[in-house]
């Protein structure tokens, strides 16, 4: 009878709110019933009334109160436990003037967890276990029994991709035991010999015995002689950047033979083959369970062993079993999820697929397994002013718009705070993922990522106003912002951003605006380069305009190649036809790609391999060197690319190779090397015969002050007679607004 009356009050509640023109609200709480009407924000003093205690209770309630209004579903703090989804389709809708909102209670701080937390743990007891261990750390490791705490689904150490279960201490992801504790060890040798050849290997890169890299029989050896120690375990992985810097997997083990110190790998294999010298470390390994942090898993028995790094009492240890987004909206419109947190899961905050004007405002995604956030098609969606952190994969992947016809999505990601992401796969989704036709990316701060803090595909982006700083820590070969490998992503504006601080430790190091593989199309404009590794990079592409951008202590500010004719001619000689085959995929000769795009139209048919149409004009550079070109006797560099009006203050003006050998420029195998290069400086007599039309300063006509962020231009009427305008500085990287009160 109770819960009857009080869902005749709840209804009667929601008429009359509706009938007022206020927005029917809702409260849901850690302390509310799904029997109560949800009308009231705490229960009241008899505890007959009050906020619902489930967010599904409440949907039903937006649902029943329908749009006209407004609806509002106010969360009070705590922690909601969540084992799956909150589905939110057309039906759970608002309108365009009346919203349906998931709201933070204000002042308030709603978690939802996917995580169950380990409350039972013993001493290690096992015979097998203990002999296994060091004796040292035999009474600090811990033993609990997932099974016992309702957790049987461990999920899949994925090779590419999840972790699956993974643990977590006081809010802190920790280490599967590892060898060695830090740092790497190198693959001592890849044996060819085996009853089948796995991997062909890339011929044209041969670094070790003459053997095509990435080929390999399912084998490697070792030189450390630890792991010929360790007991046989079907749990024991590896994981690696088997042949490139910019490629990471995980492999299980399938035997060590500890006479020969090789590995031999189940399948799948690393998609790239494996490498001579390239790095990798052991992972899950129950006998190097060693230190404060680390942590062990049998998935057949469901045992798990940890080595605290302090005490441990109720609350303090938790395992991410949510497999799922924490909110998934299919077809929704009019939706929007303000300040919420999403905390440990295996999977990821949020996926809207489909549906219009959807948006996550000032929410927390914290400790997840997948992307923060992920949009696949639908129109005007927006995630604002959220942050993203401490994550095993990317954070935000946007995709949507009509490529076929160049129809834009509208979608908006804009101020959000991403950084320490790709905490397990370490060359894996980037900060921001971009694909399709018209995403508008601005005002983001990105940092503290081993790979790139951006990737994009497809046309009409405008990414403005963001900061990447401190990307690609682990990788090489690897941009803060990386596209490529299609001639038809056109029309990609990237202006007004702040990158700086980029080092890649890998091979060919780091690149700010990486622009792979026949990028094309792309501008380029006011954006300011400090420390930034490589600042832009053309690679082979065409129609690209550099402008108006500032270099300073840049190596170098811009490089520009042609690997069409060197390197990568197998792109145009038949035999990898890949880029006219996504030409092809979108009719890029026909409208309307031909009427956004005109050059399309003699594309094909125009020396695509050339490097052609490129612009590079009133950029200002100094403190580092200024221009890379590869490839340089391969094709014509003044009729290729318009080059003027640069204001260049670097010593180091121009690098190429010195003379032509009749050999394609080795540059691919070692970005860096010096040998069989030559270096024009900026006192050289061939400077200005072989950069005209540029202006050569002996001092920097300004300078800039990283802490404070500001410029002071010493030599203004030099900047201006080279039209070389103010970059807007203070727009770049986050911005107050009402769900983030500071930068």
């Amino acid at each position: 009878m109770r819960s009857f009356s009080a869902f005749i009050l709840f209804l009667i509640g929601a008429s009359c709110a509706l009938h007022a023109g206020e927005p029917a609200r809702f409260y849901v709480a850690t302390d509310g019933s799904d029997a109560w009407s949800g009308r009231l924000a705490a229960p009241n003093a008899a505890r007959t009334d009050g906020p619902f205690a489930s967010l599904e209770r409440a949907q039903s309630a937006v649902r029943a109160a329908g749009p006209s209004g407004g609806v509002e579903v106010n969360v009070r703090g705590g922690v909601y436990a969540r084992r799956q989804a909150l589905r939110l389709e057309a039906a759970d809708s608002g309108t365009g003037d009346h919203p349906v909102v998931w709201r933070a209670f204000p002042g308030e701080h709603p978690v939802l967890s996917g995580s169950v937390g380990l409350t039972r743990f013993d001493p290690v007891t096992a015979p097998a276990v203990r002999q296994r261990l060091r004796p040292e750390v035999v009474a600090h490791v811990l033993h609990a029994s997932l099974p016992a705490h309702g957790v049987s689904d461990y999920g899949q150490l994925e090779q590419r991709g999840s972790p699956g279960l993974e643990l977590f201490y006081r809010g802190e992801r920790m280490q599967l035991a590892r060898y060695p504790n830090a740092g790497w060890l190198l693959i001592a040798d890849v044996p060819q010999t085996g009853p089948q050849r796995l991997n062909e290997g890339l011929d044209r890169e041969r670094r070790f015995k003459g053997i095509p890299a990435g080929r390999h029989y399912g084998r490697i050896t070792f030189s450390d002689p630890r792991p010929a120690t360790w007991a046989a375990d079907p749990n024991l992985y590896a994981h690696g950047f088997w042949t490139w810097d910019w490629s990471d997997s995980f492999q299980r083990i399938a035997a060590i033979d500890a006479a020969k110190r090789e590995i031999t790998f189940a399948a799948p294999h690393h998609h790239y083959g494996y490498t001579q010298n390239q790095r990798f470390y052991f992972v899950n390994v129950l006998e190097e369970l060693d230190r404060p942090g680390e942590w062990y898993l049998d998935r057949a028995s469901g045992d798990l062993y940890f080595y605290p790094p302090g005490p441990v009492t109720t609350g303090d240890v938790e395992v991410s079993v949510l497999n799922e987004p924490f909110f998934t909206l299919v077809g929704a419109h009019d939706v929007q999820v303000v300040g919420f947190a999403c905390h440990t899961s295996r999977g990821g905050g949020a996926r809207i697929s489909g549906g219009e004007s959807c948006a996550f405002l000032g929410c927390e995604f914290r400790n997840l397994g997948a992307f923060a956030v992920e949009i696949d098609g639908g129109r005007s969606h927006e995630v604002r002013s959220c942050d993203a952190f401490d994550l095993a994969l990317g954070a935000i992947r946007v995709a949507g718009g009509d490529r076929p016809t160049l129809t834009p999505s509208g979608h908006r990601i804009h101020n959000n705070h991403l950084h320490h992401i790709s905490r397990w796969l370490r060359a894996g989704p980037a900060g921001i993922a971009i694909e399709g036709v018209g995403q508008q990316i601005a005002h983001n701060l990105i940092h503290d990522t081993p790979f790139e803090g951006l990737t994009l595909k497809g046309n009409d982006h405008v990414l403005e106003f963001n900061e990447v700083h401190h990307v690609t820590l682990e990788t090489g070969d690897a941009g803060a912002i990386h596209t490529g490998r299609d001639y038809t992503w056109r029309g990609n504006v990237i202006r007004h951003n702040y990158w700086h601080d980029l080092k890649g430790p890998g091979l060919h190091g780091a690149t700010a605006v990486y622009l792979d593989d026949f990028s094309s199309g792309f501008t380029v404009s006011g954006n300011l380069f400090y420390r930034a590794g490589r600042g832009i990079q053309i690679g082979g592409g065409r129609d690209n305009i550099v402008a108006g951008n500032v270099f300073i202590e840049c190596e170098p500010a811009v490089h520009l190649d042609a690997r069409g004719l060197g390197w990568a001619s197998n792109y145009f000689d038949g035999r990898y036809p890949y880029l006219t085959e996504q030409f092809a995929a979108v009719h890029g000769d026909r409208p309307p790609y031909t009427d956004r795009y005109p050059a399309l139209r003699t594309l094909l048919g125009d020396q695509p391999a050339h490097p052609k149409g490129n612009r590079i004009v009133n950029n200002l550079s100094w403190g580092g060197r200024w221009l890379d070109v590869y490839d340089f006797f391969a094709f014509d560099f003044a009729r290729c690319v318009e080059l003027r009006d640069d204001a260049i203050a670097d010593p180091v003006l121009l690098r190429r190779r010195a003379q032509d050998d009749g050999k394609p420029d080795p540059y691919f195998l070692n970005i860096d090397a010096t040998e069989g290069y030559l270096a024009i400086r900026r006192d050289d007599p061939a400077a200005s015969r072989e950069l005209p039309g540029n202006a050569f300063f002996a001092e920097p006509p300004a300078r800039f002050d990283p802490v404070t962020r500001t410029f002071v231009v010493t030599n203004p009427a030099a900047l201006e007679r080279l039209g070389i305008a103010r970059l807007p500085i203070e727009k770049m990287g986050l911005q107050p607004d009402e769900f983030r009160r500071r930068r």
